[in-house]
């Protein structure tokens, strides 16, 4: 297949570059073109490298997960050039075994929503809700939780939520609970505190560092809810939970929390 117009010989990271993105984006272009692209910039070296930090081997998080070696701002350049990409295009797109080329889809649909009417928005949410099982990895889920699902359930009922909570699948876990970024930026916590609270005795990680994360967003905008969760339960917090929520206290208040002399 020719070259994707705008793609270039250049390197960045060892990986060609596509150029002029936004300006080139073709409507006609399908998902066999996306998928060609993403393999002209292959990159085998930075591949493993990525496969070993998302934590890909038997028994990790993201076991069998498959990478080709791309760094999320070439995909970003990507994404624009595809942004015309249909719904179903992106669907396959998703389908794919790569990280890379599921990141590219999503994050199309990312934009797809943003700038869509009412209609558009509700089959980007439809096709999310659908499709979540292929949001299986961290940066997956954060690149489009909150732009997607969240912004979606701003003005809806979001009972969705609180069922993804107790789902068996670390991804619907944390999809729940990034998608309430959407929520905190607007000043809203009341669904992150309880979603938090829920998910106090997960056992993973993952959700650990995703609820934290949660926590200090939601305390940047509003200090005194952050105070009063942790008074609350900062005890029975796992430790990297507690430490992300705390990243932004003074050195003096953060070894209080963590000593228990709050």
């Amino acid at each position: 297949m020719a070259p994707i117009r705008g793609c270039s010989g250049g390197s960045r990271n060892g990986a060609p570059v596509c150029r002029n993105a936004a300006r080139t984006a073709d409507p006609a272009a399908s998902h066999r073109q996306a998928h060609a692209a993403l393999l002209m910039l292959a990159n085998p070296a930075k591949a493993q490298f990525l496969a070993r930090f998302f934590k890909t081997g038997k028994g990790q998080y993201a076991e069998g997960d498959r990478f080709l070696g791309i760094t999320a701002p070439v995909l970003r350049q990507l994404a624009r050039q595809f942004r015309q990409l249909s719904l179903r295009d992106c669907t396959r797109l998703l389908d794919s075994p790569y990280n890379e080329e599921r990141l590219l889809s999503l994050l199309i649909l990312v934009e797809r929503y943003r700038t869509g009417n009412a209609g558009v928005k509700k089959m980007v949410y439809r096709l999310y809700v659908k499709e979540r099982k292929r949001i299986n990895n961290w940066n997956l889920v954060d690149a489009s939780a909150p732009y997607i699902l969240g912004a979606h359930l701003l003005q809806r009922d979001r009972s969705m939520l609180h069922r993804l909570v107790h789902s068996r699948s670390l991804w619907d876990r944390r999809i729940a609970v990034v998608a309430t970024f959407a929520f905190i930026r607007e000043n809203d916590f009341g669904d992150t505190l309880k979603l938090t609270e829920q998910l106090l005795a997960d056992e993973h990680d993952l959700m650990h560092k995703a609820c934290g994360w949660m926590l200090r967003e939601a305390g940047k905008r509003g200090p005194a809810v952050l105070e009063d969760f942790l008074r609350r339960h900062y005890r029975a917090m796992p430790r990297t939970m507690l430490r992300y929520a705390i990243e932004r206290f003074p050195a003096a208040k953060r070894k209080r929390y963590l000593t228990g002399r709050v």
